[in-house]
């Protein structure tokens, strides 16, 4: 006979209680941080495989736009955030209403969940943000063209909402793929933008508390194959100071915009010109840009938005060596959990090697982990981080 599942565990007083909508690996990375700060971490999953799940002792299942269930999770929280952007505006500001402390709020939120209005509440404010153009409903090829051919080809076409890692954005090269396009996106809401040119992609992590102390992090380099981050270089090499002082001051500054409690990602390009960034995407959680932070920064990602949403100090964000790499382990052909698993022993042959797995199901193009390196060099670390990442991916030999 099974033993029946744990209850919810009781609390000593004044153990802050922090609800997190999402059981990935940000919320089981954020629960790493909720033990070392006495906090208790609550995650609302949507099945009890969800990674987080294996780790949190505060469970809840129910799903992300079901406002009965998140009414539910949220009842006894002292602070609910999120490790997605699933959960409508809507919903939030319906529990904002009913006492619930969410951060970031409703009035925030809509900037991560709708590509548009980030767009133009961006521009509006005066954001570096790329050309963009809604087209008209039935109308919509020709305005593509008009688009193009006042800002030259390839165009890049966004979905509003729902993309991410790739998703959702199509890069189109000339009126061929155009018709091609918008005959495929017929159902769906989308707009059109100039395809800036850049010589890297790069981001900033912000952290703002709840009293609105402010913290940021060095600006890194960010590298993309398929859409899909592979590696995180931090801090990005070659940069001005200055401009790197630029990047950090307009990653501030967005935060305060919107008026963001937690974590902000601001992706960027680096343009190398006049103006020297321009902003692409945001994020309002930990994330994937900031995972370097684990083992690279004093205070983590996870632990900064714990601070941040209970407003609480916020922690130092200096760095601990001169250069820390993140390297994204990826599923794919031939990397099953069972070998990744076996293979550990290699990679950790480095002992500079900090490994974080998630303890996910594998499939092709998923991130199951990544391994950061702190190093002296640039180039060491981006050596060392790969290599671990092939050793665990058998791409060595290994078996």
């Amino acid at each position: 006979m099974s033993a029946p599942p744990l209850a919810a565990p009781q609390l000593p007083p004044g153990v802050p209680v922090v609800g997190m909508v999402g059981a990935g690996q940000l919320a089981r990375m954020t629960q790493q941080a909720a033990i070392a700060l006495g906090v208790h971490l609550r995650v609302l999953a949507v099945g009890a495989a969800d990674c987080a799940a294996g780790v949190c002792s505060d469970v809840r299942l129910g799903g992300p736009r079901d406002l009965a269930a998140v009414q539910d999770f949220a009842r006894g929280v002292d602070v609910l955030t999120f490790d997605h952007e699933h959960v409508p505006a809507a919903l939030v500001a319906d529990l904002e209403r009913g006492g619930v402390v969410a951060r970031p709020g409703s009035h925030a939120l809509p900037y991560v969940q709708d590509k548009l209005q980030m767009r133009q509440r961006l521009a509006a404010s005066g954001f570096p943000v790329p050309h963009w153009a809604v087209p008209r409903p039935g109308h919509e090829l020709e305005d593509l063209r008009a688009f193009a051919a006042d800002h030259h080809w390839p165009v890049v076409v966004k979905a509003v909402s729902g993309g991410y890692d790739g998703r959702g954005v199509w890069v189109v090269e000339d009126e061929t793929a155009a018709a091609r396009l918008v005959d495929a996106l017929a159902d769906l809401r989308w707009f059109v933008e100039t395809h800036v040119a850049f010589r890297r992609e790069v981001a900033v992590q912000v952290a703002r508390s709840a009293t609105g102390e402010i913290r940021a992090w060095p600006l890194v380099q960010t590298v993309q194959e398929n859409g899909i981050c592979t590696l995180v270089i931090a801090p990005a090499p070659q940069t001005d100071p200055e401009h790197a002082a630029h990047a950090r001051t307009l990653a501030e500054n967005i935060a305060k915009e919107l008026d963001v409690v937690g974590l902000l990602a601001v992706e960027m390009f680096d343009t190398g010109g006049d103006e020297p960034f321009v902003v692409n995407e945001l994020a309002m959680r930990p994330h994937n840009s900031g995972h370097w932070t684990m083992d690279g920064s004093v205070t983590s990602q996870f632990e900064q938005h714990l601070r941040a949403v209970l407003g609480w100090p916020l922690g130092d964000t200096s760095l601990r060596a001169p250069v820390t790499v993140m390297a994204n382990l990826l599923g794919g052909s031939g990397v099953e959990a069972a070998a990744v698993h076996s293979r550990i022993p290699a990679a950790l042959a480095d002992p500079g090697v900090r490994l974080h797995l998630y303890n996910k199901q594998v499939k092709p193009g998923r991130k199951i982990g990544h391994v950061n390196v702190c190093d002296a060099e640039v180039d060491a670390a981006v050596q060392r981080a790969g290599t671990a990442v092939r050793i665990l991916r058998g791409e060595d030999g290994s078996r």
